[in-house]
């Protein structure tokens, strides 16, 4: 009897139809979606995106699945109490998603951002729509753990910060506002 296996909802794109076998969710998105603990922490010494676009992968995969604590933990940590997980999780689960697509991948902007620009496809009853969008992604390396330990976030225009531009930035670089993450959001 064939085992049925799901591919992972990033796979899913006009782009990737050279794929002659689906990745499967469990091999794919699964695992990073799986290593938090509730509280953020990693389990396990944790599985790192190891790329902006792998984790940007990651979250479109965590909205198809209405994974909506995977969005928040994923997000810059200073913006993560801003966010409405509630709403996050409604718009995922009232949302039919049906594919992914990578326009353009921009693993180098400075010392530590990057950015993806993609096109989440979804269908409404006029037919297949497209949210096309440029994310701006922070690589934070945690100072205090014994492997210096380096992780992608994701850095939310939308979420309203009182931020001066001199002040040390939000993503804890040590650096001025104005000269990290202060050039990627408004």
């Amino acid at each position: 009897m064939p085992i049925s296996i799901k591919s992972c909802p990033c796979q899913v794109s006009p782009s990737l139809a050279f794929l002659s076998t689906p990745v499967a969710y469990s091999d794919c998105c699964q695992p990073y979606h799986d290593d938090l603990y509730e509280d953020g922490t990693d389990k396990n010494g944790g599985v790192k995106a190891e790329s902006a676009e792998r984790l940007m992968r990651t979250r479109y995969s965590a909205f198809v699945l209405a994974k909506a604590d995977y969005i928040v933990k994923t997000t810059l940590p200073a913006q993560q109490t801003l966010l409405d997980v509630k709403a996050i999780e409604s718009w995922a689960k009232e949302t039919n998603w049906v594919g992914l697509e990578i326009v353009k991948h921009t693993p180098k902007l400075g010392k530590r951002h990057a950015q993806v620009e993609f096109k989440a496809y979804y269908t409404t009853s006029e037919g297949t729509q497209a949210h096309h969008e440029l994310s701006t992604f922070v690589k934070v390396i945690d100072k205090t753990a014994d492997d210096k330990g380096e992780r992608w976030y994701f850095l939310d225009p939308t979420v309203s910060m009182s931020v001066s531009q001199k002040q040390p930035c939000i993503c804890g670089s040590g650096e001025k506002f104005k000269r990290c993450c202060g050039g990627y959001l408004p």
